[in-house]
């Protein structure tokens, strides 16, 4: 049994040493390159200028910020039917990155002096906008809320910040 084990261990060594012993007549022949790709536009030809894709309008009270962030003017939790349809295609494009996190911050300009109502006046609304990001395929758990209640600016407005963008409220949520 022993001397059976010892040579097979010594045949797999030698195998190797074999196989490069092949003649070039056994080996197949190697596959063809593949055909060059199609020209896309003319050689030498100065290609048009393509038109940005047509961005679809914002419904009134919302509004695209240059950092990527959306900002909603919202003055309830209720939401109108035109924003709730923007916010369930913005959540459809949400859906469809494979990973990131989505922040929700919302603020309220009152009342000043009762933060805890502040806090679930924003908590409310914030809410209000997940539920329509849902309702286009995001999914819950890849939402977070802050509901900032009021903050110094005291105005009535939620933020949707994509995944890897800064928050726009850091400065005055710090300064508070």
């Amino acid at each position: 049994m022993m001397r059976r084990a010892v040579l097979s261990g010594v045949l797999l060594l030698a195998l190797p040493a074999w196989a490069q012993d092949v003649p070039d007549a056994l080996l197949p022949e190697p596959a063809p390159a593949p055909p060059a790709p199609p020209a896309l536009a003319p050689t030498g030809a100065p290609m048009a200028p393509q038109a940005a894709p047509a961005q679809p309008a914002l419904p009134p009270g919302m509004t695209a910020m240059a950092d990527g962030v959306v900002r909603i003017a919202l003055h309830s939790d209720r939401i109108e039917p035109a924003l709730a349809e923007a916010l369930r295609v913005m959540g459809m494009h949400f859906a469809a990155l494979p990973f990131g996190r989505i922040t929700i911050e919302a603020q309220v300009a009152g009342p000043a002096n009762d933060a805890s109502l502040a806090r679930r006046a924003s908590l409310a609304r914030a809410q209000a906008v997940k539920a329509a990001l849902v309702a286009g395929g995001l999914d819950a758990t890849r939402i977070d809320l802050r509901p900032l209640g009021r903050l110094p600016a005291a105005v009535e407005v939620v933020d949707v910040v994509p995944p890897g963008v800064a928050s726009p409220n850091t400065e005055a949520r710090s300064g508070r």
